[in-house]
């Protein structure tokens, strides 16, 4: 690993500290370095607020080291007014010589033009350190930005028999695979999302709240597939604590701040029609947590980047049967009796 490669990878250290913080804004982290010495950090921590750029610099206790100095970034400092000044134009008012930038940003405001403007004003640039694993960390961003749809994670449990849910349960009572901990952690990974899909069977058979309550953090908008808006109002999806935007084939409507209809059409391809309704709220990412229908049609359409999915210490014998990938985990997870695996869709880099 380079001296580059090094101050890069602590800005992606930095930057990962406003995970769930800082949509619909990437996450960004930033170093100042004076002589092989770090003399300033900093990191986006919530959309409207400081940049890391800016953090980074203000963090500096003495200002005239800056002239002297060499500023690292994760991502393409922005060029262009937004809830804040640009910070190619900060870099460039402190007199910083030299600019070392991880990856580009796809963003239409800033791609490249903040590069240009660091260039302009005659600041030596490098950029594509550790590139891949910059982009891997503003995943969500990147996709967003550059294919027009959200982030996808399928999320499921089954049994090791490989069952989602028995042939016939009972409706007021979830019936869990996976254990505490597990369930703990898909909480976190919610605070992480902008939104949260399930069907119209799971709505109604688990009565899910799709919330954060074993974690902190903000809870992502909640999606729900109602084609003939049969679900029961007293479903915990309809009780307005978080935003809830109903899917179905008959109104587009904004009942509430919290609960919104929303017209699709089920003669498409239903999975491509979640993703335009995502990308016009402006979700960057996607949860779908099921059922087994609409998990099998995100599949099939090829419309996902993760799969997480959850084998729990139990069996059903018979049920409704799990979705099926053809691919080898990227990585594994033991969390007691449940094994956690990761799979990855690389037919969508």
């Amino acid at each position: 690993m380079n001296i580059h490669e090094k101050y890069i990878k602590r800005c992606i250290e930095l930057a990962e500290n406003g995970l769930g913080s800082t949509y619909p804004n990437p996450m960004v982290g930033s170093v100042i370095v004076h002589k092989n010495r770090i003399i300033g950090e900093g990191w986006h921590q919530k959309a409207g607020q400081a940049h890391a750029e800016v953090n980074a610099i203000n963090s500096v206790q003495d200002q005239e080291l800056l002239k002297d100095s060499t500023i690292y970034v994760s991502l393409e400092p922005c060029s262009h007014f937004g809830k804040t000044p640009p910070c190619s134009d900060l870099i460039i008012d402190r007199g910083i010589p030299k600019v070392v930038i991880g990856t580009m940003d796809p963003f239409a405001k800033v791609a490249g033009r903040g590069i240009k403007k660091l260039l302009e004003a005659g600041k030596e640039v490098q950029v594509g350190i550790l590139e891949e694993e910059c982009n891997a960390l503003n995943k969500r961003f990147f996709t967003f930005h550059k294919k027009h749809r959200p982030y996808i994670i399928l999320k499921w449990a089954q049994t090791r028999d490989l069952f989602l849910a028995p042939e016939t349960k009972d409706t007021n009572r979830p019936v869990w695979i996976s254990n505490r901990y597990s369930k703990q952690l898909v909480h976190k990974w919610r605070s992480e999302e902008s939104g949260i899909l399930v069907g119209t069977g799971t709505a109604k058979a688990d009565n899910p709240r799709l919330d954060v309550r074993n974690w902190s953090g903000n809870p992502p908008v909640r999606l729900v597939i109602d084609m003939e808006l049969k679900l029961p109002q007293e479903l915990a999806l309809f009780d307005l604590s978080n935003r809830t935007i109903v899917l179905n084939e008959k109104l587009t409507e904004k009942k509430h701040e919290n609960l919104v209809y929303q017209k699709i059409e089920f003669s498409e391809n239903i999975a491509k029609e979640i993703c335009r309704i995502c990308f016009e709220q402006e979700l960057q990412s996607l949860i779908v947590e099921g059922g087994a229908n609409i998990l099998k049609q995100f599949i099939t359409s090829n419309l996902w980047d993760e799969a997480r999915v959850f084998t729990g210490d139990n069996y059903f014998g018979d049920g409704v049967e799990a979705p099926k990938l053809d691919l080898k985990p990227a990585s594994a997870y033991q969390i007691e009796a449940d094994l956690l695996e990761i799979f990855r869709n690389n037919d969508n880099d």
